[in-house]
């Protein structure tokens, strides 16, 4: 790579992490569908012990497809705001692409380099955090807590 090349490349990764702390602090500040659900199908509680991280994630199903869901919590802007941004991904979505999303999402934070990014779309926002390997959990601890909650309502 030439030097201008270098410099134009290192101008658009900055950028994109400009870009992608807008997103997560956007979430941290303003999160979305937090709260709780008048009747959850399933409630279930996340703890991350290291950190002190905390997330309740209550879902509701019907038809197949994930029809209500929120979160409450506390903890770092990385584990609230990821809280946020998987309820905005999972809404209305059929479980089995929201298992796959969580898969996905799980996937990317472990260092993958078999991730769809295009079905994680603003999601990707949070790959920055593999950055600082202890802080993963952080991120990941609502997708778990989620895909328990899952685990909730599918058994019989």
């Amino acid at each position: 790579m030439t030097p201008p090349q270098a410099e134009e490349y290192a101008r658009q990764e900055a950028e994109l992490d400009e870009l992608y702390r807008d997103i997560i602090l956007d979430h941290y500040r303003n999160p979305r569908h937090r709260g709780h659900l008048q009747s959850p199908a399933a409630c279930q509680e996340g703890l991350n012990p290291l950190c002190g991280d905390e997330v309740t994630v209550e879902v509701t199903v019907r038809d197949g497809r994930v029809d209500e869901i929120a979160f409450m919590g506390s903890g770092c802007s990385i584990s609230q705001s990821s809280a946020s941004m998987m309820t905005e991904a999972v809404l209305d979505k059929p479980v089995s692409e929201v298992r796959g999303l969580i898969g996905e999402f799980t996937s990317m934070m472990r260092g993958s380099d078999e991730v769809d990014y295009d079905a994680l779309g603003d999601l990707e926002a949070m790959q920055g955090v593999r950055k600082f390997p202890v802080r993963v959990k952080c991120a990941t601890l609502a997708w778990h807590t989620l895909e328990e909650a899952l685990e909730q309502i599918a058994r019989p």
